[in-house]
């Protein structure tokens, strides 16, 4: 169990706090739904969730093969829709890293990637656009 404190500062901003680490993040809203977009909003949260998900989870494999990924880029879009209400609609996440590693070793790690925690924990319905570049300069 981790305990993470969440205050609402007003404003449409929010402070959290980790426990374990007292790191820190805030958010506020996006400027397309009130916000003045200052910050990551809850919604950004998910997105980049997902992206070091599976950069973390790959990491994990890769130290278990020794296979080196350090390095290793993801850049993420949220695409949100409102039908039929306001949520994330399309996450799309591109990961780049030049490597020698095997066309085996690169299917494990698209695999382990696209079945990580944040992955498997997301609405069915958000369609997640996942590209691996294994040949990034």
């Amino acid at each position: 169990m981790v305990q993470i404190d969440v205050v609402y500062e007003g404003g449409l901003h929010t402070h959290c706090l980790h426990g374990p680490s007292q790191a820190e993040v805030a958010t506020d809203a996006p400027r397309d739904n009130h916000g003045r977009g200052e910050s990551f909003s809850p919604t950004d949260l998910a997105t980049t969730a997902l992206a070091s998900c599976m950069l973390t989870v790959m990491g994990i494999k890769a130290q278990e093969h020794d296979w080196k990924i350090d390095g290793m880029r993801a850049s993420c879009e949220k695409h949100m829709t409102a039908d039929p209400v306001r949520r994330i609609g399309r996450i799309v996440v591109r990961f780049s890293l030049a490597s020698d590693l095997s066309r085996e070793a690169t299917k494990v790690l698209e695999r382990t990637a696209r079945t990580c925690p944040v992955a498997m924990s997301l609405n069915p319905d958000i369609e997640l656009d996942v590209d691996f570049d294994w040949e990034a300069a």
